[in-house]
């Protein structure tokens, strides 16, 4: 048995997003313009977070800001804890990219 190990690359924004339609009309748009990103957005969150998941590849974050800016919203990404604390606290940190490993078995 063979072990491989399968990486998802997840980025997290905070937008200006606030109507469910809008989010579901946008994360329509994401996953068309942007082939193989699956994103949601948690409207219930006070920064109205949208994740965004890829499996084939590095996400552009970027082109996902301008993307945003140029059908009239704002989303900025939203640094992980470890990398806040670091900033926090004056020392020099990098999150980016950030990959998780999600094993998987193949025979």
């Amino acid at each position: 048995m063979r072990q491989m190990q399968a990486y998802v690359m997840v980025e997290v924004f905070k937008t200006n997003v606030k109507d469910q339609h809008q989010a579901d009309l946008l994360v329509e748009q994401i996953q068309k313009v942007f082939i193989g990103y699956k994103a949601n957005f948690d409207l219930e969150d006070c920064d109205n977070i949208l994740r965004v998941k890829c499996t084939s590849g590095i996400i552009d974050v970027l082109q996902l800001i301008n993307f945003f800016r140029d059908v009239g919203f704002h989303a900025e990404i939203l640094p992980d804890e470890p990398l806040r604390e670091a900033v926090e606290a004056g020392k020099e940190a990098s999150s980016r990219p950030r990959f998780y490993n999600t094993n998987t078995s193949r025979n």
